[in-house]
Formats: C-alpha cells, sequence, structure tokens
C-alpha cells in the first residue's frame, strides 16, 4: 500500500452520511419507563437513521445567562422533575461525552460567544427520549443550552452555524413541544386517545402548517401569529428547540411528521424528522 493509498483510506474514514436533524416532542417524563405509541415512535425512528458518532441535544430544560455546551467526560443523568415515582428517578442514562466536539462547536460559532459547562449533564428532555433511540448509552452525548435572554431569530441563526456537524456523523436534536401549556392541561383527559382544546388544535395544525410549507420567519415571529399561538406557547422554551432543527433543513430535504397527537388538551408531540 502506497502513501496515496493511504491517504485515500483516511479521507473515507472521515466522510459520513449527512446525518437527519430530528426535533422530538417530549412530553411528559413518564415517557422515560412507560410503553405508549410516543416511546414506539421514538424507537421507530433511531432505527430509521444511521447510527451517528456522537449527538447534540438542545432542550427546552437547559435555559442559561449565554450559550453552553457541556464539556464533561462522563455527563451526570440529572432528575429535573418532581413529584413522580421513584421508578423514574431511578433510571440512569450513562452515555459519555464529548469534551473534543463541545471545544469544535465553541472555536467554529462566530456569530456568539459559547462557554463550556463542566456542571449540567443530560436533563430530562434529553435522555428520556435519547435512551429510546439509543437505548445502551454507547453514543457520546452533549447538550447545548437556550441562552433565554435572546431573540428567537437568535436562535435561529445560531443552529444554521451548526449546519457542519451533520457531515461529521452528528446527530442534531432539538427536544422541546410546539404546544405547551402546563396551566391549561386537563388532567381528567391525559388518557383519552386524543384530546385539544380549539386554541391547541388551531396552534398545532397552523405550527405544522408552517413546518411543511417551509414558512420559518412565521414561526420565528410567533408571538404575532395570534391568541392561539399565545396560548400555545406561553413561555419559549419548550418551542425554541423547533426552530434549531428547521434552521438546519436544506432546500432539498424533505420533512416526516411523526407522533403528531395532541394529550391532556394543551401539550402536542408532534415530531418531526428532516432528511
Amino acid at each position: 500500500m502506497n502513501l496515496n493509498d493511504l491517504h485515500q483510506m483516511t479521507d473515507s474514514f472521515n466522510k459520513t452520511e449527512k446525518m437527519p436533524v430530528l426535533f422530538l416532542g417530549h412530553g411528559s417524563p413518564m415517557n422515560a419507563i412507560e410503553e405508549n405509541q410516543f416511546v414506539a415512535g421514538f424507537r421507530n425512528i433511531g432505527k430509521d437513521i444511521p447510527k451517528p458518532k456522537a449527538i447534540l441535544c438542545i432542550s427546552a430544560h437547559w435555559e442559561t445567562r449565554g450559550t453552553l455546551v457541556t464539556a464533561m467526560k462522563n455527563p451526570m443523568t440529572i432528575h429535573d422533575f418532581g413529584g413522580f415515582p421513584k421508578e423514574l428517578f431511578d433510571v440512569q442514562y450513562p452515555a459519555p461525552g464529548s469534551p473534543e466536539l463541545a471545544k469544535e462547536i465553541k472555536d467554529n460559532i462566530h456569530n456568539t460567544q459559547v462557554g463550556l459547562d463542566e456542571k449540567w449533564g443530560l436533563d430530562h428532555g434529553c435522555w428520556s427520549v435519547v435512551k429510546h433511540l439509543y437505548p445502551k448509552a454507547d453514543i457520546p452525548v452533549i447538550q447545548m443550552s437556550l441562552d433565554y435572554y435572546q431573540s428567537p431569530q437568535y436562535h435561529y441563526d445560531l443552529a444554521k452555524e451548526l449546519a457542519p456537524l451533520r457531515n461529521q456523523g452528528i446527530l442534531i436534536l432539538g427536544s422541546g413541544n410546539i404546544v405547551h401549556n402546563l396551566g391549561k392541561v386537563a388532567w381528567d383527559k391525559l388518557n383519552a386517545s386524543e384530546y385539544g382544546y380549539d386554541w391547541a388544535l388551531e396552534a398545532d395544525e397552523t405550527m405544522k402548517k408552517y413546518i411543511v410549507n417551509g414558512d420559518h420567519a412565521s414561526l420565528i415571529n410567533y408571538k404575532s401569529q395570534g391568541t392561539a399561538f399565545n396560548l400555545a406557547v406561553p413561555t419559549p422554551d419548550h418551542f425554541l428547540p423547533l426552530l434549531y432543527a428547521l434552521a438546519l433543513k436544506d432546500e432539498s430535504e424533505k420533512i416526516t411528521l411523526f407522533n403528531d397527537k395532541l394529550v391532556g388538551g394543551s401539550l402536542s408531540m408532534t415530531s418531526l424528522k428532516i432528511d
């Protein structure tokens, strides 16, 4: 084998199939341990995409001042909730971290300063869904925080700078819910096959229309979309991860919706794959 052959072989190892992008409606933390149609949807999508070299998750449950990425070798499993059964608190997702990927992201984001975090870990917006995609916890996972001082446009633009990671075998995953109003949940209808308030149904359908039609501007400007949107997105945390996913879509790529149902009247489990 000559040097040219060796160089070509090395190059082939570095080239990877372009990874899809996911937005997962994570819903209740109980989805981590329950068997239901949404968990089945997560598992099926995990089987449908190439195995990534690492995962970058943007979770609704890590809001910070400034933008951070987790940079520890062994992120802890964070049980950032209360009032649930002990079995849920016993769940551990011991995926390794990737300080190397964290540093690469920090060095290659130019429109804002990205900090390296050693304290956070994997919150339930991340591990409660990723564990169904990759139950062996054998793929490195890092999280990027949501800067709650910044506008939706900031988050959309920041996401675009992450695009090169898709060609390096990195699965970028947003985790939230496009309709998420815990204050209006119909707790007595949580087990209904599908139930949604009129405003939740309106917002969910309109959002999906914007998503499928590529109308990102209307989603970025969700605060100007009327009463249904204001009730569906009372705070931005669960909505912003959607913008990260959509910002990474190329014009030639398609969107596949799954887990497309409302629960409890005011929560949408709608998820999507971009590839």
